[in-house]
């Protein structure tokens, strides 16, 4: 990585559990001071270097506010890549997820804008329960396995996530 770490931008140490009101402030205070526009009148060189810092600030922004995205980052440092689209070895989970599909075609099918809605909440449960799981087990080399097919549960549950929102606003047009 040429960028320095994410959560050393933010003065922070590696860790899953973070103070998500205090990251955007300090967010918001570092995008103040390597906002582009701050240099206008500098160099071409140090134009081009605000705009880097500016988007690498972003990246570890995005990248640290969402659970999913902070824990495979972590995985990373640690230097375990975990694949985006990996193919879940985990039958018990793929049986959830054949369920969740299910029901979400049925709402859909149905239109039924408050079924949609406790599905929505039953996803944040599971979302939660999964965050607290890989919260508990991502710094034990032992747990590496574990961490990981947590991580591939997170990434299908944020994917199902919007397609519940998605269907919700066809719902409410």
């Amino acid at each position: 990585m040429g960028s320095p770490c994410h959560f050393a931008l933010f003065d922070l140490s590696p860790a899953f559990d973070l103070d998500l009101e205090q990251l955007a402030a300090r967010y918001r205070e570092l995008a103040r001071q390597v906002h582009p526009d701050r240099f206008a009148d500098a160099s071409e060189q140090e134009q081009r270097q605000a705009l880097e810092r500016s988007a690498n600030l972003n990246e570890a922004f995005q990248t640290l506010k969402s659970p999913t995205r902070r824990a495979r980052y972590l995985l990373t440092l640690q230097g375990h890549e975990v694949p985006l689209e990996a193919t879940v070895q985990d039958p018990e989970f793929l049986l959830q997820q054949m369920h969740w599909r299910e029901e979400l075609e049925d709402l859909q099918d149905s239109a039924y804008l408050d079924g949609v809605g406790a599905f929505k909440v039953r996803l944040r449960d599971a979302q939660a329960s999964l965050n607290q799981q890989f919260a508990a087990v991502w710094q034990e080399q032992a747990q590496r396995e574990t961490a990981e097919r947590l991580v591939r549960r997170m990434q299908f549950l944020d994917k199902l996530s919007q397609e519940v929102r998605e269907l919700e606003e066809r719902l409410d047009d």
